[in-house]
């Protein structure tokens, strides 16, 4: 079993923007010993919000109840900082299998923990950057 769980800003959006978490992202995180993310996540997920309320298409209550999910979660989490190790590690990432910027610091901030911790576990909904991490 893993020592603990990655969740990539991804993973949670997909999930709590649209009708919840799945159910397999919910149990995985229910069983973490610990919850681990960047603080990236925190950023995308406050601008994700923004976006999604300037469109008007989502009712506010909505929203409000979305950004409490959020803070819970986030609140759980150890929050990961964008250091120079991490941006070092990101800008030589799987040159074969090339990530946008910002999901390679995800990446770099996964394999990083799990370089630390031992058994780390990557949630995310990006193929690409499951299929890095696979190759990392």
């Amino acid at each position: 079993m893993a020592s603990a769980v990655y969740l990539d800003t991804s993973a949670i959006l997909s999930g709590v923007l649209e009708s919840g978490l799945c159910p397999d992202v919910e149990r995985r995180i229910a069983a973490a010993p610990a919850l681990l993310t960047s603080r990236l996540a925190l950023v995308e997920s406050a601008r994700a919000l923004m976006r999604v309320r300037q469109l008007a298409k989502v009712a506010e209550t909505r929203l409000a109840d979305v950004e409490r999910q959020l803070d819970a979660l986030w609140a759980r989490c150890d929050v990961w900082e964008i250091t120079p190790a991490v941006c070092d590690l990101a800008a030589v990432l799987a040159p074969a299998k090339p990530l946008p910027a910002l999901d390679a610091l995800h990446l770099a901030t996964y394999l990083l923990a799990r370089r630390m911790l031992g058994e780390v576990e990557l949630v995310t909904a990006d193929a690409r950057m499951r299929d890095a991490a696979d190759h990392a």
